[in-house]
C-alpha cells in the first residue's frame, strides 16, 4: 500500500508534463513490459476462450487506471481513493448478502455524505472528480470479478500479464492524444518506469507473497487502511491537506471496509492493481 500510494503521489507530479492520460499510458505500458520480462508467459498458447476471459479483465484494468488518474486532477489523493473504495464495498455487499454488511455499507455512506459538502481546505468538492473516482471504483469491482475468472482459468501470472497488455492497449490512444511524442522523452520514460515499478510491479509481487502467507480475510482487513495511507501520501508528498471532517469520513470508509471484510465475503482478496 505504501508503494502503490507513493507511486500515485509521484505520478501526480507528472501530470503537468504528460497529463493524467499520458501518465496512465506510461505506467500501464511499462508495467506490462516489466511483467512480461519477469514472468515470460506463453501468450501464443492462449485459446480464444482464454482471451474471452482476459479481455474484460484488461479492459476494466485499463479504464480503472484512466478514471482514477483523471480523478486525481480534480481531487486530493486521499479523497479519490476513499471514493474509489465504494466499488469494492458495494461488491462485497452483493457477494455477501449478510444483514450486518448493510450496516457496514451504511457506515461507508455516512462517510461519503460527510465528504460531499466539503473540499480540500476551503475549495468546494469537484463533482466531476467524484464521478471519475466512483467510476474507477466501479471498474475496480469489475476487475475483481473478471480477475477471479482469469485466475481460475489461467495458471500463474499468465492472465495478469495478458490483462496488463490489454490495459496498455486501452490507455495508449488516450495517452498519445494527450502527450504525443512526449511519452518517448527519456526523462518521461525514466519517471514512468519509476511509477510502473512503485504502482504495479513491486506491489503486485509483494501482494502475491502476502496472499500466500495471510488468510484472505486478514488481507482484506489490512487493505482497508489504504484510504488513510493515500491521504498521508497526499499530505507528505503533495501538500494536500484534508479537513477534520474529511479525515473522519475516511475513517468511516476504513471501518466499513474492515468490517465487511471480517463479517462478509471480502472483495479485497484479489490482487490490487491502483490505484
Amino acid at each position: 500500500m505504501l508503494s502503490i500510494q507513493g507511486g500515485a503521489a509521484f505520478a501526480k507530479t507528472l501530470f503537468p508534463q504528460l497529463g493524467a492520460m499520458g501518465t496512465t499510458t506510461l505506467r500501464v505500458s511499462l508495467a506490462a513490459a516489466l511483467l512480461m520480462l519477469i514472468f515470460r508467459p506463453r501468450l501464443g498458447a492462449l485459446t480464444w476462450k482464454d482471451w474471452q476471459a482476459v479481455i474484460p479483465y484488461g479492459l476494466s484494468l485499463g479504464l480503472m487506471n484512466l478514471a482514477f488518474y483523471l480523478s486525481l486532477t480534480r481531487l486530493p489523493l486521499g479523497l479519490a481513493v476513499t471514493f474509489e473504495f465504494v466499488g469494492p464495498l458495494v461488491l462485497s455487499l452483493l457477494l455477501s448478502r449478510r444483514p450486518l454488511d448493510f450496516a457496514w455499507v451504511a457506515l461507508a455512506a455516512v462517510g461519503i455524505v460527510m465528504i460531499a459538502p466539503h473540499g480540500a481546505s476551503t475549495a468546494p468538492l469537484d463533482l466531476i472528480g467524484v464521478v471519475l473516482a466512483l467510476s474507477a471504483g466501479a471498474m475496480w469491482a469489475l476487475y475483481i470479478l473478471a480477475g477471479g475468472v482469469v485466475g481460475r482459468r489461467l495458471p500463474g501470472a499468465t492472465g495478469v500479464v495478458a490483462g496488463m497488455g490489454i490495459a496498455a492497449l486501452v490507455s495508449l490512444p488516450f495517452g498519445l492524444v494527450q502527450a504525443g511524442a512526449g511519452l518517448l522523452h527519456p526523462a518521461a520514460l525514466l519517471a514512468g518506469l519509476g511509477v510502473a515499478i512503485l504502482s504495479s510491479a513491486l506491489p503486485y509481487t509483494l501482494e502475491m507473497y502476502a496472499l500466500r502467507a495471510l488468510p484472505a480475510r486478514v488481507f482484506g482487513v489490512m487493505m482497508s487502511v489504504e484510504p488513510a495511507i493515500a491521504a498521508l501520501s497526499g499530505l507528505l508528498f503533495l501538500q494536500e491537506r484534508l479537513t477534520l471532517v474529511q479525515w473522519l469520513a475516511v475513517a468511516c470508509v476504513i471501518a466499513a471496509s474492515a468490517g465487511i471484510s471480517l463479517t462478509g465475503v471480502s472483495a479485497h482478496s484479489e490482487p490490487e492493481p491502483i490505484g
